[in-house]
């Protein structure tokens, strides 16, 4: 994939994995993404009062050597929720900036005989720890809020500060 073309550069001190506003995709590509730096265990499960619970791992080959950093905010949603928390539940990133969206729903559609669709949710998405991140998301380890009447990305500037173990003035 491409983000394990990105990260296995060598000479790399650390990671940033910028999951800003990125409102997810599909569930098996949160899944690849989350195994390229959790070497083995549960990434996400699915629990749901009418549907049998699905346990979706790590598959392997995972890139533990660098520290790793996510970027998150309100609308980091769906998958992306999905890679934040298994991470973060795994202690494999530190996560900075915002609290997630919240969006932890499996829906699926099912057509109908007219010609229609019928959006159906059957479960949650829980993280490895059994958190459910829907309408709560993923809480970062390091707030960190962008202000966009600054010209700097706040965001970025903790996570740089972090991994130098300095505090800037600013």
């Amino acid at each position: 994939s491409e983000v394990r073309k990105a990260v296995e550069v060598d000479g790399v001190d650390a990671i940033i994995l910028d999951l800003r506003s990125n409102g997810g995709g599909l569930l098996n590509e949160a899944v690849d993404v989350a195994s390229i730096f959790i070497p083995k265990g549960v990434i996400v499960s699915t629990d749901g009062v009418h549907s049998p619970e699905q346990v979706y791992e790590a598959n392997g080959d995972a890139f533990t050597q660098v520290p790793l950093y996510v970027l998150t905010n309100e609308y980091t949603a769906s998958a992306s929720e999905i890679v934040s928390g298994a991470l973060q539940d795994y202690g494999r990133a530190t996560l900075v900036g915002e609290t997630t969206f919240g969006k932890g729903l499996v829906q699926s559609i099912v057509e109908l005989s007219n010609g229609g669709a019928l959006k159906v949710t059957s479960a949650v998405y829980l993280t490895p720890q059994g958190r459910d991140i829907n309408k709560t998301g993923i809480t970062p380890d390091v707030q960190a809020p962008d202000d966009p009447e600054t010209e700097s990305d706040e965001g970025v500037e903790a996570v740089l500060d972090l991994i130098t173990g300095t505090t800037v003035a600013r």
